[in-house]
């Protein structure tokens, strides 16, 4: 059993992992009704949070559908953290997450997300405050260090464990790789085998099929999986994985009536959070991973990707299904 807080999982959880401009509510939602054990926000600005800035304050908005939820905070003011915790405490959500990983130099350059692995007493001391504001479950994301120079994540997940944290996720890459080579799970491997670790320790990065999330349980021992980009447009890759775990064949992938109507419920669900301009606009990242596989699908993808106006969009979502009614997806 793995257990985060209160929150309890009977087998290996699957995480969606917080993307900036894709872990909204719809697609938080999409991800929850396909097979996703827990959700988290796109990560959120603590300093934004206490300046009440519209846009991260807008992303603090959960719906009782897609619990357990996390919000994902990041920043590396003491303060502003625990100002932060107090304001999304409010919005009542299960867990609340540390970024203590993203690697976007913005972020970093103002010592949060991946820049505070230059720091580890700073970063198990905003930890250690935050885990004593709030009775919420606090986790953390992180990556295995600034560069392969300075990994030390055995010693800093101990740290954070001892101040507190209900799980840890980490991510297979140093700041340094941003996203680039392979994620080396053999790190995250030696922190869940460190005999003084006690909470779930969750692995991230490249779980890009269900062999990879099989690997990841049985031969690197992990807690759970978190999933971010294989997802996108894929909310069906959390089912298909548990099929995968439990048993050892493929889920017949979805068909072209069954991506068309997840297409259009999220286009409805994206206009009715954010309205016509930014519902539109902010799905159009989904779309080509919603039809891959389909032959001399270009044209077609180029008109979703272009075109602002949701009339029309469903006018192309219809015009995709009596174009490929009988195309076969490939499992």
């Amino acid at each position: 059993m793995v257990k985060i807080g209160k929150i309890e999982f009977n087998s290996f959880p699957l995480l969606l992992a917080p993307m900036e401009d894709v872990s909204d509510p719809p697609f938080r939602a999409l991800c929850k009704e396909n097979g996703a054990d827990i959700v988290y926000t796109e990560f959120i600005s603590s300093e934004g949070l206490i300046r009440d800035a519209i846009k991260s304050v807008q992303k603090l908005d959960i719906y009782e559908k897609e619990r357990p939820v996390g919000i994902q905070i990041f920043g590396s003011n003491l303060d502003s953290m625990l100002k932060s915790v107090d304001i999304v405490e409010a919005s009542n959500p299960d867990i609340i997450d540390i970024n203590f990983g993203c690697p976007v130099k913005k972020v970093v350059c103002k010592g949060a997300g991946a820049g505070i692995l230059k720091d580890i007493p700073l970063m198990v001391k905003l930890t250690k405050e935050m885990v004593k504001r709030t009775n919420l479950p606090i986790t953390v994301k992180t990556r295995l260090g600034w560069d392969e120079n300075s990994i030390k994540i055995v010693e800093v997940a101990e740290k954070l464990q001892d101040v507190g944290i209900s799980a840890i996720s980490i991510h297979g890459r140093t700041r340094a790789q941003m996203y680039k080579g392979e994620a080396d799970w053999t790190k995250i491997a030696e922190v869940k085998n460190n005999p003084r670790m006690k909470i779930p320790v969750f692995g991230n990065g490249d779980v890009n099929s269900p062999e990879k999330a099989k690997l990841m349980r049985d031969y690197y021992g992990l807690d759970g999986a978190m999933i971010g980009r294989a997802c996108i447009g894929n909310p069906w890759f959390f089912d298909q994985v548990k099929y995968f775990l439990k048993e050892n064949s493929y889920l017949e992938p979805p068909s072209i009536f069954e991506r068309v109507r997840a297409v259009k419920k999220h286009l409805k669900m994206s206009i009715a959070w954010k309205g016509e301009v930014l519902g539109v606009l902010e799905t159009r990242r989904h779309y080509s991973n919603y039809f891959r596989g389909i032959p001399n699908f270009k044209p077609i993808r180029t008109k979703l990707v272009t075109s602002n106006s949701s009339i029309e969009l469903f006018d192309i979502l219809e015009e995709i299904l009596e174009k490929y009614s009988n195309y076969k997806f490939i499992a």
